[in-house]
């Protein structure tokens, strides 16, 4: 039997029946933390020298790196971006 593809919005979260408002905030998340995951993994930080450069404990790095997103607000992430010499910026539609 196959099954037949559905157009994506361009919001996986959207898609899975978020909000609109709560998609966009879930999608600068989980985009967040991925370019953190990117960060670490190029500069080949450990955990720990990763946690002294953001500020944080391990623990909380160790959330980062295994994509635990409801772990951390959008706010913490931007801190830990900006720690990490990332420029936030946010982009709108019309």
């Amino acid at each position: 039997m196959r099954e037949s593809a559905i157009k994506s919005s361009g919001n996986v979260f959207v898609d899975l029946g978020y909000s609109p408002d709560e998609a966009a905030i879930l999608q600068m998340r989980a985009d967040l933390m991925a370019n953190l995951r990117k960060f670490i993994k190029a500069r080949k930080l450990t955990q720990l020298k990763a946690a002294e450069m953001l500020g944080v404990s391990q623990s909380r790095i160790s959330d980062l790196t295994r994509g635990k997103w409801e772990k951390f607000s959008l706010e913490m992430l931007i801190i830990l971006a900006t720690k990490a010499g990332m420029r936030v910026t946010l982009k709108t539609a019309a």
